[in-house]
């Protein structure tokens, strides 16, 4: 049985303006710098997503379709050059590990959260059933296992398996937390550190150890890395109740229905009225929620500033990743590093 294929015309990456392009233009920028690198992994993505199962293919083509900024593969590369990486391909591939285990977890989180659109479009599980999501999830992990093991690194076998089975643990950890107030903002950090903050760590470490850097200089990225995946998560969680539906790509108020515990809900419920915690009780906690009450969670997060106060903790994590980058030498990567940390946080201004 011959292989279905994928269509392989994906988007070249736009070329920089400048480097000191404003916070929307960083990722760019940065991609950019590393523009033929990102091509070849774009092209390892589509080839480890090929299969003589048809399904597989055909799903894989759906999330092509449905682009995605590849900010982890990105972050993966621009590391190891900066860290003097070159005449390989290491870097290239372990990107592409890195892209599947993301991709991996948004197809399983997808039907976990009964999730209809996905970066603007229909999700995968939406047009091919959450049992097809589940099983193509279960394939790209592992893909990303066999791009592991064929690197030959313990080193960055033992970075990346632990990211993915730390993500297994966020992703539970939220599953534990949901509709429970009680939650402390701890407890909140720790899930977005698990399901989030471990990809980018694992993703921005490899690219040291791939350069045979020191371990010092793994560990400042590891940093770097999980500052930038906290930030992220910390605006998704504010743009889930702050954006326009077709910015945010998927549809607005999914973390209200859902129950889920977010930085903006605790914000709001500790900082309300007796009147305003009875109403996050009874639509987090209980779970009963009428058709005007997302929009009486927004009037009550802006009168606590919830959104704000959220953001203003994005852009400590934000601070926090471009001071562990201090001690690498100046170059265009590392000023492109530190824009991308700026961008983190000004995507949900």
């Amino acid at each position: 049985m011959r292989a279905a294929s994928l269509p392989t015309d994906l988007q070249d990456v736009p070329a920089p303006d400048s480097l000191d392009a404003p916070p929307d233009d960083a990722l760019a920028d940065l991609a950019a710098l590393v523009a033929d690198d990102l091509l070849a992994c774009n092209r390892v993505i589509v080839q480890h997503m090929q299969s003589e199962v048809e399904l597989i293919p055909r799903l894989a083509a759906h999330l092509v379709a449905a682009g995605g900024k590849r900010l982890r593969p990105i972050l993966t590369i621009a590391t190891a050059r900066m860290c003097g990486y070159g005449g390989g391909q290491r870097h290239v591939n372990l990107a592409a590990c890195v892209e599947f285990i993301h991709t991996a977890t948004l197809l399983h989180d997808d039907v976990v959260d009964g999730s209809q659109l996905r970066r603007g479009l229909a999700s995968a599980n939406a047009v091919f059933g959450n049992e097809a999501s589940v099983l193509v999830g279960d394939f790209l992990f592992s893909r990303a296992f066999q791009l592991m093991t064929a690197d030959g690194s313990l080193d960055v076998l033992r970075i990346l398996s632990d990211a993915a089975a730390t993500i297994a643990e966020g992703e539970v950890l939220q599953l534990v937390t949901q509709n429970d107030l009680s939650t402390t903002e701890a407890r909140y950090l720790d899930v977005i550190q698990g399901k989030t903050a471990a990809l980018f760590a694992a993703a921005c470490q490899v690219g040291a150890v791939v350069a045979n850097r020191p371990a010092a200089e793994a560990l400042a990225l590891s940093d770097y890395g999980t500052a930038i995946g906290m930030a992220f998560q910390l605006v998704d969680d504010a743009l889930d109740y702050a954006a326009d539906q077709r910015m945010l790509g998927k549809t607005v108020g999914d973390d209200f229905r859902e129950g889920k515990i977010t930085l903006p809900v605790l914000a709001a419920y500790h900082g309300g009225t007796a009147e305003d915690r009875a109403f996050w009780c009874r639509t987090i906690e209980a779970s009963e929620q009428t058709d005007d009450d997302l929009e009486h969670a927004l009037v009550l997060m802006a009168r606590t500033g919830a959104i704000d106060a959220t953001l203003r903790r994005a852009a400590l994590y934000a601070e926090q990743a471009k001071a562990a980058l201090v001690s690498f030498p100046p170059s265009a990567l590392r000023r492109g590093l530190v824009a991308v940390a700026d961008y983190t946080v000004q995507r949900g201004c």
